[in-house]
C-alpha cells in the first residue's frame, strides 16, 4: 500500500468515525427528548391528581358534604381505638355496637329539638303554674336536710357513667373503650348536624353517618382478620413450587442416607 492509498484509507476511516459519532449524538439527543417528554407528562398527571385530592368536586347534597368533612375528623379516632382491641373479637363487636347506638341516641334528641323549636310563652306560663301548684301542695315532704353539700356527697356513691352508656350483655372492655372514644367525637357530630336546617340534608346526614360507621368498622375488621387469604399470583406460586422442589432430597441423597 502506497502513501496515497494509506492517506485515503485514513480519511475514509475518519469520516466513518465522524458519522458514527454524529449518529450516536443524534440518538442521544433524541433519547433525552423522549425522556424529557415522558417526565413532563408524568409530572402533569401527578399535579392533576394532587389538585383533585386537595380540591374534590363537592357533592350535590350539602348534608353529604358536611358529613364528609365530619368523617375525616372522626374515622381516624375510631380506627385507632378499634384496632387496640386484639384480645377478643367480642371486644370489637361491643365497641361497634356501643358507638352506633351512641350516634343514634345523640342525634335523636338533637333532631327532636330541631323539630320542636323554641317553647312558646304559653308553655312557659303553664310550666310555672304547675311548679307553683306542686310547691304549695300539702303533700310536700316536710323533711329539712341540714347536711352540708360535702356531707351529702360523701353518703352518695358516684355512679359510673359508663353503665348508662352500656348495652346489657356486651363486653365491658369494648364498652369502656367505646365510651372514651365517643367522648372524643361527640361534639364534632352534634356541631356538624346542627349546621343543617334542611330536612333532606338532615336525613341524608343521619342515614349516611350510621351506614358509613358500619362500613368503616367492616373495613377495620377485615384489616385485623388473621385468617384473611393473602392475594397471590402465578409467578409467586411457580417460584414457591420450585423452592419446595429444591428442598426435596434427590434419589442419590436418599441412597446415601442424607
Amino acid at each position: 500500500m502506497n502513501i496515497n492509498e494509506e492517506k485515503e484509507l485514513r480519511s475514509i476511516i475518519k469520516q466513518l468515525i465522524g458519522t458514527v459519532k454524529e449518529k450516536r449524538l443524534n440518538e442521544e439527543k433524541e433519547l433525552r427528548f423522549i425522556i424529557g417528554t415522558l417526565l413532563e407528562q408524568e409530572l402533569s398527571t401527578l399535579n392533576e391528581k394532587q389538585t383533585a385530592d386537595v380540591d374534590p368536586t363537592p357533592n350535590k347534597s350539602t348534608g353529604i358534604n358536611v358529613l364528609e368533612d365530619l368523617l375525616k375528623k372522626i374515622i381516624p379516632i375510631l380506627e385507632t381505638d378499634y384496632k387496640t382491641m386484639t384480645t377478643d373479637p367480642n371486644q370489637r363487636e361491643s365497641f361497634r355496637a356501643h358507638i352506633i347506638e351512641a350516634i343514634i341516641n345523640t342525634l335523636t334528641p338533637v333532631e327532636a329539638n330541631t323539630e320542636a323549636g323554641e317553647s312558646t310563652d304559653d308553655d312557659l306560663e303553664e310550666e310555672i303554674d304547675i311548679q307553683v301548684t306542686d310547691k304549695d301542695s300539702p303533700d310536700d315532704d316536710k323533711f329539712i336536710d341540714i347536711r352540708t353539700d360535702a356531707e351529702k356527697s360523701e353518703d352518695e356513691e358516684p355512679e359510673d357513667p359508663r353503665k348508662g352508656f352500656g348495652i346489657e350483655g356486651a363486653d365491658e372492655t369494648g364498652r369502656n373503650i367505646a365510651y372514651s372514644s365517643f367522648k372524643k367525637i361527640e361534639s364534632n357530630i352534634i356541631d356538624a348536624y346542627e349546621l343543617l336546617s334542611n330536612e333532606e340534608d338532615q336525613e341524608l346526614f343521619y342515614d349516611y353517618l350510621i351506614a358509613n360507621a358500619k362500613l368503616y368498622f367492616d373495613k377495620f375488621e377485615s384489616e385485623l382478620d388473621p385468617d384473611l387469604e393473602e392475594p397471590t399470583n402465578k409467578a409467586y406460586e411457580m417460584a414457591k413450587d420450585k423452592e419446595q422442589d429444591l428442598e426435596k432430597p434427590t434419589p442419590d441423597e436418599l441412597d446415601l442416607g442424607l
